[in-house]
């Protein structure tokens, strides 16, 4: 064992030499010259043909002195961050300690600094949290703190800092957040841009793309860090109560504005293509911001010129707020895969960033699907069958009760009650009385309960299931797994609609839908950017079973009237959701899948309207405006690319009919095919109120199916000339939901990336 001496000795010469490597590195370090460290770049965007879609993050930084910074601005930054800033050395040791202990458990590092160390991070080091990163600002902020100014630091401080809205800098800030210079903050302002300094993401209270990031959950946390940086003030001696006492109102920042580069469908495109990268690799918001990266995309620029004229087309054609009151805040989504690859080939998100609408159509969800769920549910019986076929696969020629107003049962038989225990009926919207009809004619027709009972007697988590095994996310699942749940509760978005059945067109082989290829930063690529691999995610003879039976909605049933117009082999569903507020069309050849929704949202009071009246109709349908949009884009598309047939589908499955069904007799034999046709849409007329004509000046392309050359009134979207909507095989008769419990409503927003805002593939 050494001796005492010796231990001594030795820990007197390791203290020797830490110090001595200590002085040798401070002496070595130069101070960070700001004009130099404080260089931002663009991020160019890249169409999938390789020519530059939009050039974006142009440097939005504007240095200003100190003189140019309101003392109460500077308070406050003091108050919230350091408030020994006058009087430190530059460093928190304790803090370094503490940053130094998180990274070793591989937490956020994000507190503990000083601002002399935020200075020196933001100007001249890396945002990496490594610990040799952590050792250069400790001596490179001694050093500062040494030789520059308290002024001067706290100038470069806040002509570094990131504010979020793409703004370096306090006077970019407060441009982007007030539109006014950082010279003309008041102290309230200036408290509410030191607390979105703890996070633009989270505290901007327009809202973030990350994980609870809403405007609502951003404004909350903004207010009440705004709260505390004042009270904070107070506490340190920076504010007197009497000036405190003045701001109790929160100073609501303006909405952010977009550059020229992101108006229409540019902003939407780079915002999902953002959220990807940002999501599949280490890059964080405020490194991807400062610019230099090439992000190449999967978005076709015909096919999202082509997705955008459609609904544009649709909407000058039927939509007129100024004649209709009901025609206001009337949005469309939609989203263009191609199956096989996962491939986002194009989206539409909304009228543009540029139009005020800041919401992506296209990537968010919230939106209820309605009957463009009943696919699930048919495939769930053709691969865990129910308790009554003892677990053995169905067939799409089972036959199920199709009537009115039926009292739905459990798996065993018994009834399902409502809250009030009462026996719960489903409805359809038509009262027409069916019969027992095949699930294949159910589907046709988009009968409710049939595809209701049908849930029940699978088990609506095995609806779940096969839903997820298609590639819808789990974060838009209705928790409520009640008979509803058959008919489309959840909120899916575009995205993962036209995924999900892109999954069924590739004879179930399913892939993540993704909108990125490649990422470099000058001209070395970023890690974490892959092509999802395939996954074998439901049994061939399934998808393609589906397929077959979604087929027929093309040629015989709620999509037969618009759908068809595409002239080839297609597949889909329609979907119409309670009150009206809803409405859908999913549908895919074998090379391409397309979702399309419509919806009304007063963007100042978020919650969904009825349609009932839009356009001058009575009710708006999945099989008419969607399912029109759906096809004039589908046509410019497709064109030049071959006729596919869809793969043959094996007959799968027993004919097993609902427990109950009476046995056919000579004089009484079930028939689907009624003597009367059934009116497939409400009660009452839709009639439209008015005939669109278009202009002289207007002209007509093929795909055009909406418009005349010879200026005579059109057709309406539901059949024949003037039709409504719903007319004929338009309408689809078994779109609207129900919930018997109160508690059961459709799932509340988010995105599988995670936030509210988007799933960002």
């Amino acid at each position: 064992m050494p001796s005492w001496k010796q231990v001594t000795t030795l820990c007197v010469a390791f203290l020797g030499v830490i110090v001595g490597v200590a002085g040798v590195a401070l002496w070595l370090v130069e101070v960070p010259k700001e004009s130099i460290a404080a260089r931002q770049e663009n991020n160019i965007y890249y169409w999938a043909n390789g020519s530059v879609m939009a050039r974006d993050g142009e440097t939005n930084r504007q240095i200003v002195q100190i003189s140019d910074i309101p003392m109460s601005m500077q308070n406050a930054a003091i108050a919230a961050e350091n408030e020994n800033f006058r009087d430190d050395s530059g460093v928190a040791p304790g803090g370094i300690i503490r940053a130094l202990i998180k990274m070793a458990k591989g937490e956020e590092t994000q507190s503990g600094s000083t601002i002399t160390q935020q200075y020196v991070k933001n100007a001249m080091l890396s945002q990496d949290q490594t610990l040799t990163r952590k050792f250069k600002e400790l001596f490179i902020s001694i050093k500062v703190g040494w030789k520059v100014g308290k002024d001067q630091i706290l100038q470069g401080y806040f002509n570094t800092s990131y504010f979020g809205r793409g703004s370096y800098g306090i006077q970019a800030a407060a441009q982007a957040y007030y539109g006014k210079d950082a010279r003309d903050l008041k102290p309230d302002e200036a408290a509410l841009l030191v607390a979105v300094l703890k996070g633009p993401e989270l505290y901007d209270p327009a809202g973030g793309s990350v994980p609870h990031a809403s405007p609502q959950e951003n404004a909350k946390r903004a207010k009440s860090r705004w709260s505390w940086v004042l009270d904070r003030e107070v506490h340190v001696g920076l504010m007197s109560k009497s000036e405190r006492a003045k701001y109790t109102k929160f100073p609501t920042p303006k909405q952010p504005k977009s550059s020229a580069s992101q108006n229409g469908q540019i902003g939407y495109l780079m915002d999902t293509a953002k959220k990807y990268v940002l999501k599949n690799t280490h890059l964080s918001q405020a490194a991807f911001d400062k610019g230099g990266y090439q992000i190449y995309t999967t978005f076709d620029k015909k096919k999202v010129t082509a997705l955008a004229n459609s609904v544009k087309k649709v909407d000058k054609h039927y939509i007129d707020p100024e004649k209709r009151e009901k025609d206001k805040y009337v949005q469309f989504g939609g989203a263009s895969v191609e199956p096989g690859t996962g491939k986002i080939v194009a989206l539409y998100g909304g009228e543009g960033y540029d139009k005020g609408h800041f919401s992506n159509n296209a990537d968010t969800f919230g939106v209820p699907v309605g009957s463009t769920w009943k696919p699930f549910v048919l495939a769930a019986a053709m691969k865990y069958g129910t308790q009554h076929s003892n677990g053995q696969p169905l067939s799409p020629e089972s036959r199920y009760n199709g009537d009115d107003h039926l009292k739905v049962k459990n798996a065993d038989g018994t009834d399902y009650l409502s809250k009030d225990n009462s026996p719960f009926y489903q409805k359809n919207e038509s009262n027409h009385a069916w019969g027992y009809i095949t699930l294949n004619k159910a589907m046709e027709q988009s009968i409710n309960t049939p595809f209701v009972q049908l849930g029940m007697d699978v088990g609506m988590s095995k609806v779940r299931d096969m839903a997820r095994a298609a590639g819808i996310s789990d974060t838009s699942f209705d928790k409520y797994l009640n008979p509803s749940f058959a008919l489309g509760t959840s909120t899916p978005s575009a995205i993962r609609m036209a995924n999900a059945y892109a999954t069924f067109a590739k004879s179930g082989t399913k892939v993540e839908p993704y909108s990125v290829t490649e990422v470099k930063h000058h001209g070395e690529a970023v890690d974490g950017i892959e092509a999802p691999t395939t996954e074998p995610a439901i049994d061939p003879d399934i998808a393609n079973n589906v397929t077959k039976v979604l087929e027929n909605v093309i040629t015989n049933g709620t999509a037969k009237e618009e759908a068809q117009k595409l002239g080839r082999p297609a597949a889909g569903k329609t979907g119409t959701t309670d009150e009206n507020k809803s409405a859908w069309f999913v549908g895919y050849t074998p090379q391409l899948s397309t979702a399309i929704s419509m919806f009304r949202e007063d963007p100042k009071n978020p919650r969904q309207l009825s349609m009932n009246g839009v356009g001058g109709f009575d009710s708006i349908h999945g099989g008419a405006l969607p399912t029109q949009v759906w096809t004039q884009y589908m046509i410019q598309a497709l064109q030049g690319t071959p006729v596919q047939d869809f793969p043959a589908a094996t007959p799968l499955g027993q004919r097993i009919d609902e427990p109950g069904m009476p046995s056919p007799t000579p004089t009484q034999k079930p028939s689907e095919t009624p003597s009367q046709k059934p009116s497939e849409t409400p009660s009452h007329s839709e009639t439209p109120t008015h005939s669109p004509t278009p202009t002289a000046t207007e002209t007509c392309a093929d795909w055009d199916i909406g418009c005349q050359n010879n200026g005579g009134t059109t057709g309406g979207p539901g059949g024949g000339p003037g039709g409504g909507p719903g007319g004929g095989p338009g309408g689809d008769t078994g779109g609207d939901t129900q919930s018997p419990d109160p508690t059961g409503g459709p799932g509340t927003g988010g995105g599988w990336f995670g936030g509210p805002s988007g799933e960002s593939p």
